[in-house]
């Protein structure tokens, strides 16, 4: 069975290896999704363990259409009772790029319309629309005549581990901090150190990925639990797969740090939702600009404030100082930054070896890499 997985701009190649480790096949790699091949178990599987991934979708039909009598005609001609009752809710999203359908709304009308009026002729009831928490998700794409029919099997997006209790002003993406960690090839033997640490998204997702305990070990709900076949036998067998893979010996060196110490509260508190991970990760209150270099040698990763969410007077001074910060004091670390203020980030002065293009929600980043040597000059970036 063909199954979708869509993940952030930027992050597909990690997503991708993700999939294959999991065990998909004939991956193909689009725009912000990975498309494979696998069987129920797979998508049990993958909605599970993976961490760079935002849904996991299965398209259940496509075909042509270029009118909203059409639509509706072959939306109904599809077997909904396959994957509901009666008694079932559902939502449909739509992803539209059309000059035949520009009306998202009228077009979502009629293709519920297709399906409630398709259980009233065979049982003379229907379906309820649930747009908050439905029994089945249904995704509506269509891309100028072509349209595709999809079901979300994640249910709510996989960002959502469910340790967040309490989030940052500016806080960092779940699946974006998950995917940074993938590019910065951190492994668990280097220290990791996070001087502006917000809520902890980068520790508790260096925690876990070191660790190997799975995003959804902490017992969300998934959209295929609702479905018709769910099959609960298999599914606690991919949950004592996943724990049967956990590193509990693994030693940890992660550190977040943070100005505020309403931050280091709230760091704290999400990091108590994973047993697992007490004592392997600390949050301390302390000022990055007042911070010595923990250890001779690591890596240091953070999201600093980038004026648009956060207010930083003189924003591109505070970045100055960044720069200025790690060249005397971090050496022999690699630096990871990643900021949506492209100009501010020019003004750390350190030439990076790596930049990569990312988006951090709407707003276009840029994960850059700078190493820190003994000595090491300001060069002007490009």
């Amino acid at each position: 069975m063909e199954i979708i997985a869509r993940t952030l701009a930027g992050l597909e190649e990690v997503l991708a290896d993700e999939i294959r480790e999991l065990g998909g096949n004939e991956v193909q790699i689009s725009n912000r999704a990975v498309t494979f091949n696998g069987d129920q178990k797979l998508i049990y599987k993958v909605n599970y363990n993976v961490r760079t991934a935002i849904d996991v979708l299965i398209p259940i039909r496509s075909f042509n259409s270029n009118n909203a009598d059409d639509l509706y005609r072959k939306i109904q001609n599809i077997d909904w009772t396959k994957y509901m009752t009666v008694d079932s809710t559902f939502s449909i999203t739509p992803i539209i790029h059309s000059i035949f359908f520009k009306h998202s709304q009228f077009t979502i009308l009629k293709a519920k319309d297709a399906i409630v009026d398709q259980f009233s002729k065979k049982f003379d009831d229907r379906p309820d629309i649930d747009k908050r928490d439905p029994d089945l998700r249904i995704v509506l794409k269509v891309s100028d005549h072509k349209v595709t029919v999809l079901i979300n099997s994640s249910g709510h997006q996989l960002f959502k581990r469910g340790y967040r209790k309490v989030t940052g002003i500016a806080p960092i993406n779940e699946v974006l901090a998950a995917g940074i960690l993938a590019l910065t090839n951190w492994d668990a033997s280097r220290p990791l150190i996070d001087p502006m640490c917000g809520s902890g998204t980068f520790e508790i997702e260096a925690g876990m990925k070191a660790m190997n305990l799975a995003p959804g070990s902490l017992g969300r709900p998934f959209g295929f639990q609702k479905w018709k076949d769910y099959n609960p036998e298999l599914f606690e067998e991919v949950k004592n797969e996943a724990k049967s893979k956990e590193k509990t010996d693994v030693e940890l060196n992660i550190k977040g740090f943070d100005k505020s110490m309403e931050m280091v509260r709230s760091a704290r508190n999400n990091l108590s939702s994973f047993e697992a991970l007490k004592g392997k990760i600390t949050f301390e209150q302390a000022d990055f600009f007042e911070l010595n270099r923990q250890g001779e040698d690591g890596m240091i990763l953070f999201n600093p404030p980038y004026n648009k969410r956060l207010e930083v007077r003189e924003v591109e001074t505070f970045y100055d100082r960044i720069g200025t910060r790690l060249k005397h004091e971090w050496m022999n670390y690699d630096a990871w930054i990643i900021s949506s203020n492209l100009g501010a980030l020019k003004r750390i002065g350190l030439k990076p070896k790596r930049k990569i293009k990312l988006f951090n929600g709407p707003d276009e980043s840029r994960l850059v890499e700078i190493p820190l040597y003994r000595g090491s000059k300001k060069v002007k970036q490009d």
